[in-house]
């Protein structure tokens, strides 16, 4: 057995922990698809990651200059401890999804800050469970699945999932294994088309009510998960809703994976509107944009600048994943978040503006 390998599988491990090393090192590349690519990492010291199935990992990249952080979901499975994946769907346009296909390799290091996040199914234990997965939004649910599998857990899943075509099926071949090995494990992949080497014969078209009750007839009985493009989400909760179906006991991720969330622009006066109740406002400037707002003492500065029509990058909106991660130049934030940033770059000016309100005239380099 070799040093390096003796030292990962050393039960004295300790746990991974950002904020005394952020670097993950790639330790391996694997194609899952035509255009989906898995990123398994791990310490450049031997350590241990301890998660949640179902929780992410916010990245740190630099691109044309600028630092930028995604989050992306961990597919692997917190039972494995010694490494970390991550599964990345290459997107059309998308300048990190393609940076992250074209240049990590073997040995490449990125900083990332985790895991994190409340889409887990260990917070809402069940005998049954049904997993609804569309395109990329497998990772999530792969790794509840995974984590199932590995520590042979008797309880019912049916995981479904919504594919293009069957090449497109993200994971096809170890889910179908699990479903050979767990009697209480059902796989049901549904695709809206046959591939160019295989005429699909199983569950065709997209994803109805009819379809669902055929897969998963005892529906009602079951804690749902999901996780997709948002388009897909919706469509679901319309399903589950016509169902009458119990939507206490409905879960789904708050963030698109693929995308950044994008700003609905609303009529600029809304913001202006706070003047006119008495409550204070401050100037934010952001320099790269050169857009001035006010923002109310009381709001936080993401949703105002929303509402004055900006698009910034963002996610989570709750603080947690460091997509809206911003440097305050000049003045003070009142900044309550969930895990999002660490205590070095709060140091050094850093905010998330998503849970920050301002606390006096702001300058921002955004």
């Amino acid at each position: 057995m070799t040093d390096a390998v003796a030292g990962f599988l050393d039960p004295a491990l300790p746990l991974w922990d950002p904020e005394a090393d952020d670097v993950l090192v790639v330790r391996q590349v694997r194609d899952e698809t035509r255009d989906v690519r898995t990123f398994v990492m791990s310490p450049r010291e031997p350590r241990r990651f301890s998660y949640r199935p179902g929780q992410f990992l916010t990245l740190e990249l630099t691109l044309g200059g600028e630092t930028i952080n995604r989050c992306y979901t961990i597919s692997s499975a917190p039972t494995r401890p010694g490494t970390v994946s991550i599964t990345v769907k290459r997107v059309p346009g998308g300048p990190v999804s393609n940076h992250l296909h074209d240049t990590l390799k073997v040995g490449s290091e990125i900083r990332a800050v985790g895991p994190m996040g409340d889409f887990t199914f260990v917070e809402h234990p069940a005998r049954k469970y049904l997993f609804l997965s569309g395109g990329s939004g497998i990772t999530p649910l792969m790794s509840m699945a995974r984590s199932l599998h590995d520590l042979s857990d008797p309880r019912d899943v049916v995981f479904v999932h919504a594919a293009r075509s069957p090449a497109d099926i993200i994971f096809r071949n170890e889910l179908e294994l699990m479903a050979r090995n767990m009697a209480a494990f059902r796989f049901a992949p549904v695709c809206e088309a046959d591939a160019a080497a295989e005429r699909w014969t199983g569950y065709g078209g997209r994803l109805s009510l009819p379809m669902l009750k055929l897969i998963a007839p005892d529906l009602m009985e079951r804690e749902v998960f999901v996780c997709g493009p948002a388009p897909f989400m919706a469509a679901v909760r319309a399903m589950l809703t016509e169902a009458g179906f119990d939507m206490a006991r409905h879960h789904e991720e708050s963030f698109d994976f693929g995308e950044l969330a994008r700003a609905e622009p609303e009529v600029a006066a809304e913001v202006e509107a706070a003047v006119d109740t008495g409550v204070k406002t401050y100037r934010v400037e952001f320099t790269k944009s050169k857009k001035v707002i006010e923002v109310a003492e009381d709001a936080f500065i993401l949703e105002t600048a929303r509402k004055a029509g900006m698009r910034l990058p963002a996610s989570c909106t709750k603080g947690m994943c460091g997509t809206c991660k911003s440097k305050v130049v000049s003045g003070s934030v009142d900044m309550k978040h969930a895990g999002g940033i660490r205590q070095r770059e709060i140091d050094q000016g850093m905010v998330l503006i998503c849970c920050s309100r301002p606390t006096s005239d702001l300058v921002i380099e955004k």
